[in-house]
């Protein structure tokens, strides 16, 4: 176990191997700042409530993190329904449509957004700043596509391409391209 005060928390580090008692004794004593706890290795259930008690018993937020050199794995939010004017779908994840997304409805990913149906409504990918993240759609008729802070609008009268298609960021701009086709 290793506690120490960083700038904006304490920071808690459990290694597995401490009791309930030593927990409860090492945050009795420490400051009253918002307590961050990191799982190194598996912990008794036990030393977990130890945690989560004391810092109840001290009115102190708790924040779990991912151990050091983890990184962070954002889940798929698959969405089984055509999403009408109006509705919204948002997700630090990827978001896949099983239907079409109409005027006036929004997807909005954290990473891609796939449409499996017609993509008429707004969609925005990489919406926390991921460059990287692509729209893919059956059919791309969108008026407006977002991937990180880029925005491309649609030229008036476009007409549907008929085939699936892939929106990506290429030299610092959208590009749309043709996918799961030979070109």
């Amino acid at each position: 176990m290793r506690l120490r005060a960083t700038l904006g928390a304490l920071a808690l580090r459990l290694d597995g191997n401490e009791s309930a008692e030593e927990v409860r004794a090492a945050l009795k004593g420490a400051p009253e700042m918002p307590l961050e706890v990191e799982l190194a290795a598996e912990v008794a259930a036990e030393v977990v409530e130890a945690v989560l008690q004391t810092a109840a018993s001290r009115s102190l937020e708790v924040r779990f993190r991912p151990p050091r050199g983890e990184k962070r794995v954002y889940h798929t939010e698959v969405v089984s329904r055509t999403l009408r004017s109006g509705q919204r779908v948002s997700s630090a994840g990827t978001v896949v449509v099983l239907g079409d997304v109409n005027p006036g409805a929004e997807v909005i990913a954290g990473g891609d957004v796939i449409v499996v149906g017609s993509l008429r409504g707004l969609a925005h990918a990489g919406a926390e700043g991921n460059e990287q993240a692509t729209i893919w759609a059956l059919e791309l008729s969108a008026k407006q596509l977002r991937i990180a802070d880029k925005m491309a609008v649609a030229p008036e009268n476009a007409k549907p391409a008929g085939f699936p298609e892939r929106a990506r960021i290429e030299n610092g701009q959208i590009i749309i391209e043709t996918w799961g086709k030979k070109q």
